[in-house]
């Protein structure tokens, strides 16, 4: 049940699990290239919630030029003069394609909102149009997956702290994000207008517990796989043909070519 502490999945069964999971993926993948299919992934939540961890697990053994990630920066000043949906909708999949939008059209319901980088007005049409633009895409074919990473207000203050001690990962950490900690009620109110006005029947949104890591990303993935009626897609065989004779070629001598230096080389075994 949310808010109940669970115990923490152990590596090697966590370890065993996503890799299944991920060989599932494998399968989604090739399904959706065979049946031309096109599907969107979002995901929301709070920052530190876990969303690109999770993220990196999903694409981890698949094709970039079938699944590809949309993380867009913030709008430029043309961008703030468009129907504020246009942007997103040029990184829609095309046929055999899959989208997992990091953060996406629901800025405005969150950050921008909290923030005030839109109007009160800006943020009324969006909680109007936004569901009727779902339905669009929804209709058109589109397999829609709307996650909402939920993370408890201990956990993420945890997580803001270990970036900040952690030099390879302090980069994540951005002004906004700092100002959430003082601001968390106001993104609690955000989320729920948002909720109110966008669990809609037809792209309901898909809370997931996100305070452990191995089991928000087990979940989640298991959940996108449950949800999406893929099957595997028989393969051809694929077989290594032999190598022909050789037809008088000289390779050109090595010294010609400027190579990397092994740095691997200079590398000293170090005691446990």
């Amino acid at each position: 049940m949310a808010g109940k502490e669970k115990a923490r999945i152990p590596r090697s069964v966590y370890d065993r699990e996503l890799l299944r999971l991920q060989a599932e993926l494998v399968k989604l993948q090739e399904w959706v290239r065979h049946e031309r299919a096109r599907v969107v992934v979002m995901f929301e939540g709070r920052d530190a919630a876990g969303k690109g961890s999770t993220i990196k697990r999903v694409i981890e053994h698949l094709n970039p030029r079938v699944v590809r990630i949309a993380a867009l920066p913030g709008p430029t000043e043309r961008e703030r003069t468009q129907w504020y949906f246009q942007r997103y909708v040029e990184h829609l999949p095309a046929a055999g394609e899959i989208v997992l939008f990091d953060r996406s059209w629901y800025n405005r319901a969150g950050v921008e909102r909290v923030m005030g980088f839109c109007t009160p007005e800006e943020h009324r049409r969006f909680l109007q149009q936004c569901p009727i633009f779902e339905r669009l895409l929804v209709d058109d074919g589109i397999l829609l997956r709307k996650y909402w990473f939920s993370v408890s207000r201990d956990e993420q203050e945890r997580r803001f702290r270990s970036r900040i001690d952690d030099p390879m990962r302090r980069w994540k950490l951005s002004t906004i994000d700092l100002r959430s900690v003082t601001q968390w009620e106001d993104y609690s109110r955000a989320k729920g207008d948002m909720f109110v006005h966008t669990d809609i029947t037809e792209s309901p949104w898909y809370v997931v517990e996100s305070d452990e890591k191995r089991r928000v990303r087990l979940n989640m993935i298991a959940h996108l796989l449950a949800s999406v009626p893929y099957s595997e897609v028989p393969q051809e065989e694929v077989f290594l043909p032999a190598r022909p004779e050789s037809n008088g070629y000289l390779r050109p001598d090595r010294l010609l070519q400027t190579y990397v230096p092994d740095h691997a080389a200079t590398l000293k075994e170090t005691g446990p």
